[in-house]
């Protein structure tokens, strides 16, 4: 009496069948497929590993054994990989097998949570008057002009969100910034209360810091908790960034 197992069985007549499979037989006589074989009864093999075909029931069927049974019970993607890989293989069995974890409800139910818990959202407060508190950021990366700018520095007032907008040069130092804050910002607004951007160099630098100090501004800087606080000037960019890809297509250099 001989027992063979069925999967093998069903997977040796999806063989016979399978496109991909006919395509490696025809490598493997011409000596073009190293790491295939074929054995005596034509099943092809990648090593040790036997080839499934790309039949769908059969592939579920090969998923389900190893992620849902008593022996396995639900282990995550790269180790039920590594156990799948010692006898199957087939083109993207790793992605599969990838997918199938991530949609898998019962992993979603018991998998523990390793992020830090979200705390409660901490809104800042609505200014009181218009300018009185402001954010700021830059916008880098754009086409040199003929002037030498490849940066827009981006300045939204809170509460009335009226922008302003300053073409710079990625090599101005704190000094040169200061010098346009104060020409282009503080001359036609006054001096603003509060300051919101993210940690910047521009933003962090000693002299930046001393400035605002001696002006009675405070800074306030996003966290990495809170990468959202400056997102209305975040917002701003956005549009600003859509408007400039279509002058940047007609116009060039010239935006």
């Amino acid at each position: 009496m001989e027992f063979e197992p069925t999967l093998e069985q069903e997977i040796r007549n999806g063989q016979l069948n399978d496109e991909k499979i006919k395509e490696i037989k025809e490598l493997i006589k011409l000596d073009k497929a190293p790491g295939f074989r074929v054995d005596a009864d034509g099943t092809v093999w990648h090593g040790d590993r036997i080839c499934v075909p790309n039949i769908k029931s059969i592939r579920d069927l090969i998923l389900k054994e190893a992620h849902e049974t008593a022996y396995s019970i639900h282990p995550g993607s790269e180790k039920m990989y590594q156990d799948l890989k010692q006898k199957f293989w087939w083109y993207g069995m790793k992605r599969e097998v990838a997918e199938y974890v991530a949609l898998c409800d019962v992993c979603q139910r018991v998998k523990a949570e390793h992020q830090k818990p979200a705390g409660l959202l901490q809104p800042l407060k609505i200014p009181e008057w218009k300018w009185e508190e402001i954010g700021m950021d830059f916008i880098v990366g754009l086409p040199r002009t003929q002037s030498g700018f490849d940066s827009i520095w981006v300045v939204v007032d809170r509460l009335t969100k009226v922008a302003h907008f300053i073409p710079v040069k990625t090599t101005y130092s704190g000094a040169k910034l200061a010098e346009l804050y104060m020409s282009r910002i503080v001359c036609l607004h006054g001096v603003p209360k509060k300051i919101v951007s993210d940690r910047g160099t521009q933003f962090t630098s000693h002299f930046w810091k001393r400035l605002h100090e001696s002006m009675g501004t405070k800074l306030n800087f996003s966290s990495a908790y809170h990468p959202q606080t400056d997102g209305q000037t975040e917002r701003t960019n956005q549009i600003l960034e859509d408007m400039l890809r279509a002058c940047a297509i007609q116009y060039g250099f010239v935006w």
